[in-house]
């Protein structure tokens, strides 16, 4: 949802990748939408697709600060054992929030709605 603001600040699209099982994704009611993904109990999760991106330090601080509640930055666990930066919602945003993990990702539920 925010590649545009990546981009501006010079970030660098590294691959595709998937999160372990171990989140799961929410349709939050923002303007705009936007994903919310929540860490949950082992076996109560799903694997998420999501991109990575390398940004400066100075970037990253930047990107860091615009971000607007109830979203975050946490550790994400990948599904081939790797960790990485990358957004996280606050439980309290899930309520009354659509669960939207079986699309398996931002973009494919993005997809699903345009049709």
């Amino acid at each position: 949802a925010l590649n545009g603001e990546l981009q501006t600040l010079g970030g660098r699209l590294i691959e595709a990748a998937e999160t372990a099982p171990d989140y799961r994704l929410y349709a939050l009611d923002t303007t705009p939408p936007k994903p919310g993904m929540l860490r949950v109990a082992a076996g109560e999760g799903s694997s998420i697709k999501l991109e990575l991106w390398a940004l400066s330090p100075a970037a990253f601080g930047t990107f860091v600060a615009a971000i607007p509640p109830p979203l975050g930055i946490g550790t994400v666990r990948l599904a081939d054992g790797r960790g990485g930066k990358g957004f996280m919602v606050e439980p309290a945003a899930i309520d009354g929030a659509r669960d939207i993990s079986s699309f398996g990702g931002w973009r494919a539920f993005m997809a699903e709605k345009a049709v």
